[in-house]
């Protein structure tokens, strides 16, 4: 599949005032300096349409694009980020988990996870709370640039690791470089076989 549009439609911080679920819809989610955006950014070939920035935790609200005019693609703020206050930590995740759990027409969930860093806790205990709660997800490792295949498949493995007493199966796992474009065709076939099933 070709992204051939990709047109920002709003920003909310609650599930009811997102647009109407007219289109199949795919969300991205992960700690804060994960490489979200660069990653959207890569995959609709659009620079700038996420903003990215040094500074972690940039992202916070929920923002809507619509792909193609036929799919939206979700940016959610990232998570676990120390330096904003408890209070927003706290309402990041009211309205992430609001959303999860009440918009209908979420097919799947991005989950991202840092290719160059062991598995994290909180990262563990986002997987869990996505399983008990039923919410249809992938795992996207980024950056796979940055790090030798070696020390990413080490990570990887410390991660089946750790969920391997909770998951009989773990879903589909991506690999993914914003700066080279790997993973780009592999995780929009992926977008296009659910959206072929949806329909």
């Amino acid at each position: 599949m070709d992204i051939t549009s990709a047109v920002f439609i709003g920003s909310a911080v609650d599930v009811k005032k997102c647009p109407e679920p007219v289109f199949p819809e795919y969300a991205f989610l992960g700690r804060s300096n994960v490489g979200k955006s660069s990653l959207i950014n890569m995959l609709t070939g659009v620079k700038g349409l996420a903003k990215t920035s040094s500074t972690p935790g940039k992202t916070q609200l929920i923002n809507h694009f619509l792909i193609n005019e036929k799919w939206y693609l979700v940016d959610l703020p990232g998570y676990g980020y120390a330096k904003v206050s408890k209070q927003m930590r706290k309402s990041f995740s009211t309205f992430i988990t609001g959303y999860l759990n009440k918009r209908e027409n979420l097919v799947c969930l991005f989950l991202l996870l840092d290719g160059r860093i062991p598995f994290q806790k909180i990262d563990e205990e986002m997987v869990n709370w996505l399983g008990k709660n039923s919410v249809p997800f992938v795992l996207v490792y980024t950056k796979a640039d940055k790090i030798s295949n070696r020390e990413l498949q080490k990570n990887v493995k410390t991660m089946k690791d750790a969920l391997k007493a909770s998951w009989d199966t773990l879903p589909p796992v991506f690999y993914t470089s914003s700066k080279d474009k790997t993973g780009k065709k592999e995780l929009l076939s992926y977008i296009g076989q659910l959206n072929a099933s949806v329909r």
